[in-house]
């Protein structure tokens, strides 16, 4: 079973994030950010991973960050040495007057292009820089090539949760196992 736990505690927050790749999609999120919980939520929800996250902290860019951090490690770590996996996703995504595309490469090159077009300064509780932020940083500690962007949209609700969601659908798809590579690794270097 492809599951995983990482635990995070500095002076200024304390991070729990528990993952399970071949589940159902339930989702546990408690950080204080409502905007954020209901993004993990729906990252959840859509790539069918089990996702439990528990952040405490002084402020809530750190928690944000810190959260990212945590589920990319947790995420990773998961995965293992990526046998059978299909290394690469993509996906489009609508959302009312919004469509989003997503594609991700799990190959350890941590790179982050994202245009979402938001141009509020918060959703709801969360500032827009921060959920740059949470999918820079999520990249990163998930050592994932991610490119997010927004075709168009007029609701910066609607850009963002889109976005989330063609995320999701893409994870779903590189973290799936391929029936005819289960013990390969998806790379003509034999690592990834």
């Amino acid at each position: 079973m492809r599951t995983s736990k990482i635990s995070r505690k500095t002076r200024e927050t304390e991070v729990f994030v528990e993952i399970n790749l071949d589940s159902e999609g339930n989702a546990e999120i408690e950080t204080g950010v409502a905007f954020l919980d209901h993004m993990v939520a729906s990252l959840a929800t859509h790539s069918l991973i089990d996702i439990k996250v528990q952040a405490k902290g002084d402020l809530r860019h750190h928690i944000v960050e810190d959260a990212a951090i945590c589920l990319g490690k947790a995420l990773r770590k998961a995965l293992g040495d990526g046998k059978g996996i299909h290394r690469f996703g993509y996906a489009i995504v609508p959302m009312d007057c919004s469509l989003a595309f997503s594609a991700i490469d799990l190959a350890k090159r941590p790179y982050a292009k994202i245009d979402l077009k938001l141009k509020g300064r918060t959703i709801e509780d969360m500032p827009c820089e921060d959920i740059y932020h949470f999918l820079e940083t999520l990249a990163s500690s998930l050592e994932a090539n991610i490119h997010l962007w927004v075709q168009y949209g007029v609701n910066d609700h609607h850009k963002a949760e889109a976005i989330f969601k063609a995320l999701a659908l893409s994870l779903k798809q590189a973290v799936t196992i391929e029936s005819r590579r289960r013990e390969a690794v998806p790379s003509s270097k034999g690592v990834i």
